[in-house]
């Protein structure tokens, strides 16, 4: 017994060793990580504390901070500094009142990962927003941005400084920022905005773009250039999108999921929307105006495997074998089963 009382005050040093304070109306949490837990980082929640809450005191190790529903109008490099900021990797500031932020907002969070300022009241990006950033994961949505420019994640000289000699007007030497990371920003989410065009994204390594709920009238050629990364793509719910152009994806050869649901006024697609997604695997037109696509869709889908469509039809593709042909030995043809959502089957051939 003796043995069990000493392990036990032990046990209670231990954890009250570990525990720490944290600002007022906040909550932190430890996680501890690597062999016998010899690594830890601190999450602080200090969601709904109000606007008082900053700028607020972190632990050294604090890699999550959650700053939202706090009714902020305004934050700045002032606030989102000192100790403990420096090793962020998370920083939620959605359910705000944010109008605006500046180059500098986000320059001391090198090490920052993810960024979600989603429900604020941005109106404009301004050039170098998250340059200073290795961001991967940035939410924007439910905010009032009628434009995004390429500039607001790249510098204007793309990470390089020009220096220039006015008397003989050249350039007399380029030198790289070293400081500022190059944008390597996976996903990124739009949706909810006021953007009326697809925006020019071109340099973002990004794999996932979400432009629901947006007023994009036009979707063209043009509309994916330099994004040819991306793997998923969200269009849905776009009220004024009547028509989408041919090959308006042909540059996205890597794209395997593509929603273009809850389009109601996108009546049809022809065929040659779809070149060039060769890696397309699933069409979502759940709810859209879209009744059927043309005979030899899947002649340029070689990848599709699943489409939604109409109330709540699931098509799947599938090989089916026909009676052997005396010439052409066993007959092969791809067509689509369909399953409404009362069970029922169709079958519709596809090639």
């Amino acid at each position: 017994m003796g043995v069990f009382r000493w392990f036990y005050v032990l046990l209670v040093t231990a954890l009250a060793g570990a525990a720490k304070p944290c600002f007022p109306g906040c909550r932190c949490e430890v996680e501890t990580f690597g062999l016998f837990d010899s690594f830890s980082l601190t999450k602080v929640d200090c969601s709904g504390v109000g606007s008082h809450v900053v700028p607020v005191s972190i632990p050294l190790d604090t890699s999550y901070l959650d700053l939202s529903s706090n009714s902020l109008e305004r934050v700045n490099e002032s606030v989102l500094s000192g100790p403990g900021y420096t090793t962020l990797v998370h920083l939620n500031l959605s359910y705000n009142r944010i109008v605006q932020i500046s180059a500098a907002t986000f320059s001391k969070l090198r090490y920052l990962e993810s960024l979600d300022l989603s429900n604020n009241r941005l109106e404009a990006l301004p050039p170098r927003s998250f340059y200073y950033s290795r961001l991967v994961d940035l939410d924007l949505s439910a905010n009032h941005l009628s434009e995004v420019r390429t500039s607001a994640f790249l510098s204007r000289t793309q990470g390089k400084t020009l220096n220039i000699d006015l008397s003989r007007n050249n350039i007399v030497s380029v030198t790289r920022d070293r400081d500022a990371p190059p944008p390597n920003i996976w996903s990124l989410n739009l949706s909810e905005n006021r953007l009326s065009s697809v925006p020019d994204l071109q340099g973002i390594p990004l794999r996932n773009l979400n432009l629901d709920q947006n007023p994009i009238s036009a979707i063209d050629a043009r509309s994916f250039l330099g994004v040819e990364s991306l793997t998923h793509l969200s269009l849905g719910s776009l009220p004024p999108l009547r028509g989408i152009a041919p090959r308006s994806f042909k540059e996205l050869p890597l794209l395997q999921v593509l929603d273009l649901s809850n389009n109601r006024n996108l009546q049809s697609l022809s065929t040659e929307v779809f070149m060039g997604l060769d890696s397309l695997q699933e069409l979502n037109l759940l709810y859209s105006g879209v009744a059927f696509l043309p005979k030899d869709t899947l002649k340029h889908l070689p990848s599709m495997k699943s489409i939604t469509w109409g109330q709540n039809i699931h098509c799947m593709k599938t090989v089916k074998e026909r009676q052997f042909h005396v010439k052409n030995g066993l007959i092969r043809k791809e067509i689509l089963i369909c399953r409404d959502n009362k069970g029922a089957l169709s079958a519709q051939d596809v090639l």
